[in-house]
């Protein structure tokens, strides 16, 4: 194909992508770092093989987000004008649906097929497990759905399924041996219906070009001469085994271009496999390889930080990301004694950037490996009356499971709270249907009384008035627990009463697991609520830590958040949602074994190399100021839990860490100052903690005295502050402690109710 050397926009390009731009035939692989141009190489690559004389609408660039696609022929139309209009970008969903829109005929589809959303695909599946006298929570439709994805993602046919050992030999361990018959027919009822399911689009794709029905394949084929796959990193089995039977016609030609980065494959829950991006060159062995190792995005400590962070993964594609830009700022690292603590000075620390480096509260963003992580971050927030959003998801209390177990603990404490009878007096369904509570919400209208004392006087039919009996005597039983129990206590005897926790712990998907711990997150909250012994400065002794208190403190919390996306906000998002954006300042909490790395990834050497590489997308985020924390103890299903930090703190040079964190606070790479039975992280980098609690026992043998015990002038330790004295204990039992490891504010006021104080023995 002849090239002009002349076009100008080839001027704004570095060598290599210049490189990567001008290799217009044969396979190319262009690996490109966070922060390298890969958007400008792809787009300006389609330009120049307009300009260059190819036909746009025989080049295929197929992305994952319509968002991306339309932004790829936005620039692409400002360097050739409308002809972008005819290139064929899109995901692959929707040109796969365009293509199959006129060739479904051939494989036994209308042409006028339905799409089925995940609700329909549910809905379906739910009639199959009843017309089979299956039970709904052995077999929840969410979970056979995502199962019947996974095979088609791979390629399993209904009977493949059926015949491979391994699948149902898996689905007899969790005792779900039907899920292959379920499978069958809902296939089967897929095509009665002339439906197919966002995987079929892929699926049914594979099967025209495959099957060949009057050579369709060699037509498309000869349709795309070029083919571009963007974020190839992210493609599963089923998507690459599509694109190389279009990329491959007649064994010649293969003109197709890859753009990804191996280091930020972070999609294998959704069927994304790394083996993909790392086969490439043995599937297409006349490749030519681009690798995009300038980094535009972040300074020189940043970028040292995520090369020394993913060369501890066995499986990748060797490359060493450099900066032209300054040193910048070294890695902040905070050790936070608690959850709430780290809440707390990333609050400070986003104050203190704000004053002295003029940023705005856009330029912030919290990645977190969990969602239910947000509460933490969103509450201190709050306090500190700093604008944030949540970016990809709701607000933590705006959560439909933290709604849904609120409302009971709204029913508890105030029966006449009727927006909370009417959220949960079917939930989990007990069979009281809507024509019901809507009778029995005119009724209440009608009368000027609650719903609640309609319950209790109005009469129903057999089947409604031992459905409403049921509700009832749960709700008369948590509030007899209220009577009695601290907050923690009542809401947790409220979860499982009300059949709440074990609803969601049945359903072992993703996303079941996600309300779980979003769910266990509130109740520790709670405890953590509970268990606060300290009184801030005037104010006065809480009368109980009674369900009503808490529901009292979260009352401004839980709130709909307004729409934050064009205002100065702060972010909050998992890291997977953060893939593909930039921020000047960037917090990467949590950074605990078996938080981040997540337990769950804990069992293959695989699953740990993905979690490194969600580390490393995490630290590319950030452009100048990148600030890494972990708290030593948060509590986990109500149970302080003990952390050792994560190994990908350790990983990073020491060299790149700034000796001096926060509020002077330094790191604690050697032996611990503590004798928190932390592993020593880089032992050979030894430095006193200041500010820090000198704790001398370990807290997992800690054993607090009672309260009575505890006299003025007595030296005593305390898990969160440390060693300290009493000063005095007023008539309300509050004590007034000094606590000289806390240099900026030693003097604490403790509630010797609720305090857990060990008396040192002198």
């Amino acid at each position: 194909m002849k090239q002009d050397v002349g076009f100008s926009y080839l001027n704004e390009l570095n060598g290599v992508q210049k490189d990567a731009v001008t290799a217009l035939e044969g396979p190319v692989m262009v690996i490109a770092g966070p922060g390298s141009g890969k958007t400008r190489v792809l787009t300006y690559r389609i330009a120049h093989l307009i300009n260059c004389g190819a036909n746009p609408g025989q080049i295929l660039a197929l992305t994952f987000t319509n968002k991306a696609a339309k932004e790829m022929k936005a620039r692409i139309e400002r360097v050739v004008g409308n002809q972008a209009n005819k290139v064929w970008a899109g995901t692959f969903h929707s040109l796969f649906a365009r293509i199959l829109r006129v060739e479904a005929h051939r494989i036994g589809y209308p042409n006028d097929f339905t799409i089925y959303d995940s609700d329909d695909s549910k809905g379906v599946i739910d009639d199959i497990i009843k017309s089979m006298n299956l039970d709904k929570k052995v077999y929840p439709a969410g979970q056979v759905r995502s199962r019947i994805s996974a095979a088609k993602s791979n390629l399993i046919t209904p009977k493949a399924y059926a015949a491979n050992d391994d699948l149902m030999a898996l689905d007899r361990m969790n005792r779900r041996p039907l899920i292959y018959q379920i499978y069958e027919k809902y296939a089967a009822k897929c095509i009665r219906a002339g439906a197919m399911d966002f995987d079929d689009l892929l699926l049914q794709m594979y099967k025209l070009l495959y099957q060949n029905p009057d050579n369709v394949r060699e037509k498309y084929q000869r349709q795309f001469r070029f083919v571009m796959v963007d974020e190839f990193q992210d493609t599963n089995y089923l998507q690459y085994e599509i694109v190389k039977i279009l990329a491959k016609y007649q064994n010649s030609e293969e003109n197709i271009c890859i753009v990804g980065d191996d280091a930020q494959s972070i999609y294998s829950f959704r069927g994304a496999t790394i083996e993909n991006i790392l086969q490439f060159e043995h599937d297409f062995p006349q490749v030519r390889t681009y690798k995009l190792e300038q980094n535009y995005r972040s300074t020189n400590f940043i970028v040292n930080a995520a090369n020394e962070v993913i060369t501890y993964n066995k499986k990748q594609i060797q490359k060493k990301i450099f900066t032209e830009k300054e040193d910048g700022k070294r890695i902040k690292l905070i050790k936070a004694m608690t959850d709430s603590e780290e809440g707390k000075r990333v609050s400070d620390t986003i104050i203190e950037q704000k004053n002295r480096y003029n940023l705005a509260n856009k330029d912030f963003a919290i990645l977190y490996r969990t969602n239910s992580q947000s509460r933490i971050f969103e509450e201190q927030l709050r306090r500190y009356n700093i604008a944030y959003r949540i970016y990809g998801g709701l607000s933590f209390y705006s959560r439909k499971e933290i709604k849904d177990l609120v409302s009971y603990l709204r029913m508890v404490v105030n029966d006449k709270d009727d927006e909370a009878l009417k959220r949960v007096i079917n939930y989990p369904k007990r069979g009281i249907g809507n024509s019901t509570i809507e009778q029995i919400s005119q009724i209440a209208d009608d009368n000027e009384i609650s719903m609640w004392q309609v319950l209790g006087q109005m009469e129903f039919t057999s089947r409604a008035a031992k459905n409403i009996a049921e509700f009832t005597g749960i709700i008369k039983a948590c509030k007899a627990k209220a009577v009695t129990a601290n907050a923690y206590d009542a809401a947790v005897f409220i979860a499982k009463a009300s059949g709440i926790l074990g609803e969601l712990k049945s359903d072992t998907s993703l996303e079941g697991q996600g309300r779980l711990e979003n769910v266990t997150s509130l109740l520790d909250g709670i405890k953590e609520f509970v268990e606060d012994d300290e009184l801030a400065p005037g104010e006065e002794v809480a009368t109980s830590k009674s369900l009503a208190a808490f529901l009292q403190t979260i009352s401004l919390m839980t709130d709909q958040d307004k729409d934050g996306a064009d205002q100065d906000t702060v972010t909050l998002m998992s890291v997977h949602s953060a893939k593909g954006l930039e921020f000047k300042s960037v917090f990467v909490v949590g950074l605990e074994e078996n938080l981040f790395p997540s337990y769950q990834a804990m069992i293959t050497a695989d699953q740990i190399d993905e979690e490194r590489r969600l580390f490393y997308v995490a630290i590319t985020r950030a452009e100048e100021h990148l600030t890494l924390t972990y708290a030593n103890s948060r509590y986990h299903f109500g149970n302080m839990r003990f952390n050792d930090p994560s190994r990908f703190i350790e990983e990073i040079d020491q060299k790149n860490y700034d000796p001096l964190t926060i509020l002077n606070k330094k790191p604690d790479f050697g032996e611990s100052s503590s004798s928190f039975g932390e592993p020593k992280l880089l032992g050979n980098f030894k430095t006193k903690t200041l500010n820090q609690p000198q704790i001398n026992i370990d807290p997992k043998d800690f054993v607090p005295n009672r309260s009575e015990d505890i006299k003025v002038g007595q030296k005593v330790i305390h898990l969160k502050f440390g060693q300290g004295t009493v000063k005095s204990i007023d008539e309300r039992m509050v004590a007034s402690i000094v606590f000289p490891a806390l240099n900026d504010n030693p003097e604490k006021r403790i509630m010797l109710q609720y305090a857990k104080l060990q008396i040192v023995e002198e």
